[in-house]
């Protein structure tokens, strides 16, 4: 028996050693296929730079390596990658044109301008740029419309119908299970609760979003409207009346599609551009082959950090999936501190992308950048979106650019903490006594909601962190506190309109916020270096052992729509109670 033991342990033993073994053969694999792929590519002649629209996109793609070979079912394309792509690709005598292939695609409307308005640089260096889908949504559309060419196959069609923002309420719903939320806000426009406490928009907030939904609508509208030479009205006409249905010849009609075109005559046509024989191939060059082609470092070094994601204290824990990106406050605040004490960097770029979230985060990242500022000069890009805690981190920068739909503002502050009691006592059948040593002692308790009293607190306190946030707001805009208080009361607006009432210095994308930056610093020459730098190997190794981002990929993907909602009821125990944030879930479509 004895021995039979030893032989059972020495073969658990020897299987163990074997996956380790194993394990470790299988990520040095990974390095080395990863190291092959960033090995400098040469750019032949007649290349061309192939963007495919898929997947999602995010500031960066730099931490999504891992996903790539695993085979994740959402891909994931960077913002910050396609810009350098299609600089590198304009500077490049070799690289002939893009091509631009659409799929189905998601990206907030701020990037994809920012996208659309490197392509328009783009041309202006002479070279072609073409589109081909086989469908294109409307965002896709927006973007593929600034092409020399846009083509659609035959079959195709292209979803063009406007905006429409469709909130989600879930009190009922909680309701089912015996919960209610207690909800304590400051401002009228402060919509994120309504989710939680109503069952339709209230009119403050029907009004607000009306308002930036338009305005970013007349955005696209204008936008297509130039490259396409088709009038801002046709354009409204076509999405009243659903153009999509009414078949792939009227769209070509309509001058929405250059021509209509099978994928072997693609091809033909991409060939005649670049004056090759049929019998030759044709050059392609993806977005990452692009960003092994070196750039030349001369002049002093502008910081450009991503901030992006819901602002949060600590990063969500789950035992399934990583969930998004997060602005995670200590990460944050330490990777500040080391771009202050760098004698290297001359000036800070951040990229803000955020709705916002925990207000005690967001104090703390105002703070951090104040100290940054005392060094160095900071500006701040903002994408889709930068409100409420997004808006307050940045609100002390030197300067501040965004793009007309970059949804901006929502100065407010709101808390939201479950009352569990009537699942706990009527659901549960659980009894609850009490015994206390003073009059407050057994605040926050499941067993029962707020009492009045309570709630006079909690809004007291809650009162002081809108007063901070506004002043906040008003020291760095150099505003009065009534000037600020005039456009807050959570308040959402597009960058168009935040220009107008001054919390925006200036409309422009990345590419504008880096030139300001160095303005800002004297410096006549510089380039830049992103922060903070993507996790390594090993880091997203163990975050795929945690059931990380390909699990949160596959849930994406399966659950479509309804995928943001889920996330937000699975984190709801780990969000900080005091929030400044936008609403949880805008839903536009």
């Amino acid at each position: 028996m004895k021995d039979f033991f030893k032989y059972v342990l020495a073969t658990i033993v020897g299987i163990v050693i074997l996956f380790v073994v194993m394990a470790i053969l299988g990520a040095m694999s990974l390095v080395g296929m990863v190291a092959s792929g960033e090995a400098t590519k040469n750019v032949s002649d007649n290349s061309v730079l192939v963007v495919n629209l898929s997947g999602t996109m995010e500031e960066q793609a730099g931490d999504n390596t891992l996903n790539q070979f695993l085979g994740s079912a959402a891909s994931t394309m960077g913002l910050q990658e396609t810009l350098e792509a299609i600089q590198k690709a304009k500077e490049n005598d070799n690289v002939k044109g893009i091509y631009i292939e659409a799929g189905s695609f998601s990206a907030d409307y701020a990037s994809l301008q920012e996208v659309r308005n490197a392509l328009l640089d783009f041309k202006k260096s002479g070279k072609w740029i073409v589109a081909y889908g086989d469908i294109y949504t409307q965002a896709t559309y927006y973007l593929c419309s600034v092409a020399d060419k846009v083509w659609m196959n035959p079959s195709g069609e292209i979803d063009w119908h406007g905006m429409a923002s469709q909130p989600i309420f879930v009190k009922d719903l909680l309701a089912k299970v015996g919960i209610k939320m207690q909800v304590i806000k400051v401002g009228k426009y402060k919509s994120a609760t309504e989710m939680y406490t109503e069952d339709h928009m209230s009119d403050a907030n029907r009004e607000q979003t009306q308002a930036y939904i338009n305005s970013i609508w007349k955005q696209i509208t204008n936008d297509v409207s130039s490259s396409r030479k088709i009038s801002v009205d046709s354009l409204n006409a076509y999405a009243d009346r659903l153009v999509m249905f009414e078949g792939a010849e009227a769209q070509k009609k309509y001058k929405l599609v250059d021509a209509l075109l099978y994928h072997d005559q693609v091809k033909a046509e991409v060939k005649k551009l670049l004056k090759l024989d049929d019998d030759k191939s044709i050059n392609q060059l993806s977005i990452s082959d692009m960003q092994t082609v070196k750039r030349k470092k001369d002049g002093e070094q502008v910081a450009v950090y991503y901030a992006y994601g819901d602002i949060v204290d600590s990063p969500t824990q789950g035992m399934l999936m990583g969930g998004g990106h997060q602005i995670v406050a200590n990460d944050v605040n330490s990777d500040l501190q080391s771009l202050a004490d760098d004698d290297n960097v001359k000036a800070v770029v951040i990229r803000v992308n955020s709705p916002g979230g925990s207000a005690y985060a967001s104090e703390q990242l105002w703070h951090q950048i104040e100290v940054l500022k005392q060094k160095k000069p900071v500006v701040v890009s903002m994408g889709g979106y930068a409100a409420s805690g997004g808006y307050y981190m940045s609100s002390g920068a030197n300067y501040i650019f965004a793009e007309p739909t970059t949804l901006t503002g929502s100065i407010g502050i709101f808390g939201t903490i479950p009352d569990r009691s009537e699942l706990m006592t009527k659901k549960l059948g659980l009894k609850f006594d009490e015994v206390k040593t003073n009059k407050n002692a057994a605040f926050g308790t499941s067993s029962r909601p707020f009492n009045a009293e309570e709630i006079s607190y909690l809004q007291s306190y809650i009162n002081r962190g809108y007063q901070l946030f506004r002043k906040r707001v008003a020291d760095g805009r150099k505003m009065t506190i009534e000037q600020v208080e005039a456009i807050a009361q959570g308040h959402v607006f597009t960058g168009a309109d935040a220009l107008k009432i001054k919390l925006v210095d200036e409309l422009g994308g990345l590419d504008k916020a880096i030139a300001k930056a160095a303005q800002l610093a004297k410096i006549d020459e510089y380039y830049t270096n992103n922060y903070p730098a993507p996790p390594s190997i090993f880091d997203q190794l163990m975050n795929q052992a945690k059931g990380g981002n390909y699990l949160d990929d596959q849930l994406r993907v399966a659950l479509g729509e309804y995928y943001q909602p889920f996330m937000l009821m699975r984190e709801a125990n780990q969000m900080s109670p005091v929030q400044a944030r936008l609403p949880y879930f805008l839903n536009i479509k």
